[in-house]
């Protein structure tokens, strides 16, 4: 539970603090109670902009900083976690769940626990599972779509295309649903619900410096090793 308290509010302190570089007024970070039964007690993290955006350098580095920082925290986490957790032999005739894996956890699983270890076949230590968690939150933040991170990052990369790319970023979540995981049928819901438009900026003649470039491409290669495809496994 700590360690995704951790994760997550490394998130969002990396919002909150580029907030303060660029001089942006917002809240410090509000985490949302949940019932016990859910890990670390919390739905998740948030911080509250309470001024608009002045360009797009600004939202690009505010954007980007928070999947950033939990991505920085989720491996070292992971490192520890999958070092405690345990690889279990499935059976002929075994059925059950597992979770899914990212580029990222695959890559970390085989560098701490050796080339044949596979990670939906490891009973993950907490720390591990808080990782895992952590990660998934990441990409889930990462996609470029409305008022998500990734929404914010492709905005301000690449401005007239932002409509196709979101459009057909929702496009996609249909057959990942009937394919992969159902859950993605309720981010295309929300994302229906809420729809496409990204709010203006103050001032959207700015452009963006070559660091910003590198950090959005930054962002980009977190999701693309981040995002699981099919976050619950069935195993038969």
């Amino acid at each position: 539970g700590v360690t995704l308290i951790l994760i997550l509010g490394a998130h969002e302190m990396g919002h909150y603090l580029m907030t303060r570089k660029w001089g942006v007024s917002a809240t410090l970070p509000y985490f949302i109670p949940a019932p016990p039964p859910f890990i670390a007690g919390t739905f998740g993290a948030f911080i509250k902009m309470r001024s608009p955006i002045p360009n797009r350098r600004v939202l690009l580095e505010i954007g980007a900083a928070g999947p950033i920082a939990g991505f920085v925290v989720c491996i070292p986490a992971l490192i520890i976690g999958l070092a405690k957790s345990k690889e279990i032999i499935i059976e002929p005739n075994f059925y059950g769940l597992s979770y899914g894996s990212s580029i990222a956890l695959s890559f970390l699983t085989k560098m701490v626990l050796g080339l044949g270890v596979s990670p939906e076949k490891l009973v993950l230590h907490p720390i591990a599972f808080s990782g895992w968690i952590g990660l998934f939150i990441t990409a889930l933040n990462l996609l470029p779509i409305g008022q998500l991170d990734g929404g914010h990052i492709i905005y301000a990369l690449f401005e007239k295309n932002y409509q196709i790319i979101s459009k057909i970023t929702f496009i996609i979540l249909i057959p990942l649903g009937y394919f992969s995981w159902q859950g993605w049928f309720i981010w295309a819901a929300i994302v229906a619900v809420f729809g496409f438009r990204h709010p203006p900026l103050i001032d959207e003649t700015i452009p963006l410096t070559s660091q910003d470039k590198k950090i959005g491409l930054i962002s980009i290669a977190i999701f693309v090793v981040t995002f699981i495809p099919a976050p619950i496994i069935i195993l038969r």
